[in-house]
């Protein structure tokens, strides 16, 4: 009896370090992650966009004030995507009748799919207008680049490219 005592208690310590451990890590990596150092890398893979594209001055000028208009287009949808996600975090850890929860649950997933879709058509507009600035040349070279994005992040995440396979399909 003494060595199953004594075992269980040595898996639990062994779990807590684990866990400990992986606290650590993700404080760690909150800490690094300062706002300056974002602000950083945010303008070093613009710089590289629009170098790799070849864009003229005017139309970085065009690019970044659809970049903005974009942002403050889509700001408030995200916003209320993120308090939607909120409220269905919330209902599920109620206290209330599973029926009601499924209920409520639904109609915040209705509402969520709205949401998303009007976030989706307004990317897509942007990047229509984004575009629209675009020589030939250039616009070869963006579908180059959203090819190669595509392929890196499937790699990256090859569960996603399984799930955007099976919805694809419907």
């Amino acid at each position: 009896m003494k060595k199953i005592l004594t075992l269980v208690v040595a898996v639990l310590m062994s779990f807590s370090v684990a866990n400990a451990e992986n606290i650590k890590v993700n404080t760690q990596d909150k800490q690094n992650m300062n706002p300056q150092k974002m602000e950083e890398i945010k303008a070093q893979r613009e710089a590289a966009f629009e170098k790799r594209l070849g864009l003229t001055e005017e139309q970085k000028i065009k690019a970044r004030e659809i970049r903005f208009k974009g942002h403050f287009e889509l700001g408030p949808v995200m916003q209320d995507i993120y308090s939607k996600k909120q409220e269905a975090k919330m209902v599920k850890m109620s206290r209330i009748a599973v029926e009601e929860q499924e209920k409520r649950l639904a109609q915040i997933e209705q509402k969520l799919k709205i949401l998303e879709k009007n976030a989706r058509e307004i990317r897509k507009k942007n990047m229509k207008e984004f575009e629209s600035i675009l020589t030939n040349k250039q616009k070869k070279i963006l579908k180059q680049m959203k090819k190669e994005g595509r392929k890196r992040y499937h790699s990256e995440h090859p569960m996603q490219k399984t799930l955007n396979i099976n919805t694809n399909k419907k």
